[in-house]
């Protein structure tokens, strides 16, 4: 049962607002340190823990109250000049707004959040009296050497209970449990926390746990401008629906006039353009700023600089760029990920830059911008580049590729190699990267939103990873193919050009059929044959399609054409490599297929298939 039965709406409200308030407080206080003494930005702040502090208190949020009230007379001193700001004292304002955020998790399950960490209010009440210790940095929690002493345990009984099959003996479990108790402490960070009784202290963890498993909203802002125009169409079209079937009645009652029908087709065209504007229209509700998104990462990239002992500034431009709310929430994943990636992997430590001649600060650049029906986001950083020649040998060294595949790989494509799962370029795994589950990730993601993700990188000078994404997923631009006799289609946005199939220009290669485009060697597939279906006709055009970082041609009976379709799941059945169904123009189904999922696994044709090709009743790619 909620403990705020009754207020639901308010809730709902209240958590809406704070929760924009807060990531903003983070994004001032990024910038805070940039600009210890800005007094606007001071203010600021201050007004944004006011308001949360007044919400909370309205709705009787005492723990979120008393953690606000002190962080709110700790900026209180700051602009007033009673207080310095240091770096040690801006980790324990981060630290509170992290619990702050993690209270807003609990609040949004309808509970009551918990008192906040007595640690983390005495740090509170330090920094208030000016007495704020420095922070003891990610490193192990002091333990007390006289109870390590006195609590040694017996190395026998313990390796007896690790080794031996059984339920461990109580003598055991007490030497497991002397071993294990510093363990759980000794992996608690505690950056900002003044010494105190030696104890795991959650407040680091909290705000990481409620940032995690924070839901996906269900709410959307709209601006009344946009309804208005839904609304004003909506009424267009009742009134030219209303003509339609005014026409339809005469043109029943034989009224075939030269006038009437003139009428009716211009009823029709009109209807065409309405619902088309309509269709915009509603898209466009759908569409957020990508800065709400955007505006998660700069405390992201701050914290994790502060932990690995680097300066790093990350600037983002372009937040006003507009995006399907759907796909914003998918994008966080994969680049949170390029963000850390960034910092961790690509910038160096101010000790390596300036060793090199580069300032001690490096950049990491976050952007956004349409280009004609995409979106282009581009994650930038000023640091040390990627070594072409390195991926390959770890990733033969890693067993992920052979000796002759790498060897044939130009410096593009050795650069995608940090795609492949398990990958990386780590040999020591931490809690932020080591275990090679990172990019191949980032990309499957990318790919899931129709998207695509480039690398370029210069030794020395910095990497640029970019990502292309279609401005929404409820419309999906595709090429109509035939093939069997059914339509098919496949996305447009993996499509770079049609061609003839000329039987004459099928080459062999290691058993594989193949054709050049342009001094291009691409391997042919035909999608019957994806399909698993038997070919009714030999296929005479090839859609010459771009799958990530591969190119291929796939053989096809003809094409309809280019058109714009609404996907729609098949109900209770996901047959491979079909991402779901749609209509055409004359009613029929239209399966859309999802390439990625249909090369998965694909083997390659057997040797002798171009010798095949040549027969006209006997053929197979």
């Amino acid at each position: 049962m909620s403990d705020f039965a009754g207020m639901e709406d308010l809730m709902q409200d209240f958590l809406l607002e704070s929760t924009e308030l807060l990531s903003d407080v983070d994004n001032k206080l990024c910038e805070l340190e940039k600009r210890p003494n800005d007094k606007a930005l001071l203010n600021d702040i201050f007004r944004g823990f006011h308001t949360i502090k007044g919400g909370a208190g309205f709705l009787n949020v005492s723990a979120m109250v008393t953690i606000c009230h002190r962080t709110e007379n700790l900026f209180d001193k700051l602009r007033n000049g009673e207080l310095p700001l240091s770096s040690e004292l801006m980790d324990v304002i981060l630290d509170a707004t992290g619990v702050v955020r993690g209270m807003f998790t609990t609040l949004s399950q309808g509970l009551s959040p918990a008192a906040p960490d007595a640690g983390l209010l005495a740090a509170l009440d330090s920094a208030l009296a000016g007495n704020l210790v420095a922070p003891a940095a990610p490193v192990v929690a002091p333990v007390a050497a006289p109870a390590a002493a006195a609590n040694t345990p017996d190395w026998n009984v313990l390796h007896a209970a690790v080794t031996k099959a059984g339920t461990p003996t109580a003598a055991a479990a007490a030497a497991v449990a002397v071993v294990a108790a510093p363990v759980v402490e000794a992996v608690v960070e505690t950056p900002i926390m003044p010494v105190v009784a030696a104890k795991p202290a959650p407040a680091k963890m909290a705000p990481q746990q409620g940032m995690a498993s924070a839901p996906p909203e269900n709410t959307i802002r709209i601006d009344t401008v946009r309804l208005d125009q839904v609304l004003n169409l909506s009424g267009e079209i009742g009134l030219t629906k209303n003509r339609l079937t005014t026409l339809r009645t005469e043109i029943l009652q034989g009224n075939m006039e030269t006038h009437t029908l003139r009428s009716l087709d211009e009823a029709i065209s009109q209807l065409d353009l309405l619902v088309s504007d309509l269709q915009n229209a509603v898209m466009k509700t759908r569409m957020q700023p990508i800065g709400r998104l955007f505006q998660k990462y700069p405390r992201l990239a701050r914290d994790l600089a502060r932990q690995l002992g680097k300066e790093v500034e990350l600037v983002i431009t372009g937040e006003e760029t507009e995006l399907d709310k759907t796909m914003i929430e998918d994008l966080n994943d994969p680049l949170v990920h390029l963000v850390r990636n960034a910092v961790d992997h690509g910038v160096e430590s101010s000790e390596e830059r300036i060793s090199v001649g580069k300032k001690p600060q490096s950049l990491v650049q976050l952007s956004a911008e349409q280009v004609g029906d995409h979106i282009v986001i581009e994650i930038t950083d000023d640091g040390k580049g990627m070594n072409p020649e390195a991926l390959r040998r770890k990733a033969i060294e890693k067993g992920l590729i052979d000796a002759e595949t790498a060897n044939g790989l130009d410096e593009k494509q050795c650069l995608q190699l940090i795609f492949l799962p398990g990958f990386s370029t780590k040999d020591q795994i931490s809690n932020v990267s080591g275990r090679g589950v990172g990019m191949d990730v980032v990309r499957t993601n990318i790919q899931k939103l129709n998207g695509r993700i480039d690398i370029n990188s210069e030794q020395g000078v910095g990497t640029k990873i970019s990502i292309s994404l279609p401005l929404t997923l409820a419309i999906l631009p595709v090429l109509v193919v035939r093939a069997c006799n059914q339509p098919f289609a496949v996305p447009l946005a993996m499509v770079r050009e049609i061609i003839p199939i000329d039987v004459a220009a099928i080459q062999e290669v290691s058993g594989r059929p193949t054709i050049v485009v342009r001094d291009e060697i691409l391997p042919l597939k035909t999608l019957a044959n994806l399909l698993n279906w038997a070919p009714t006709q030999k296929p005479q055009f090839g859609v010459l399609m771009q799958s990530a970082e591969k190119s291929f041609i796939l053989a096809v009976d003809s094409f309809v054409g280019r058109d714009d379709v609404v996907i729609k799941p098949l109900q209770n059945i996901r047959p491979k490599g079909v991402a779901g169904a749609t209509l055409s123009g004359d009613g029929s189904v239209v399966l859309v297929l999802d390439m990625e999922d249909l090369l998965m696994g694909q083997a390659d044709a057997p040797s002798g298939g171009a010798m095949m090709l040549r027969n006209a009743d006997n053929y197979s790619y």
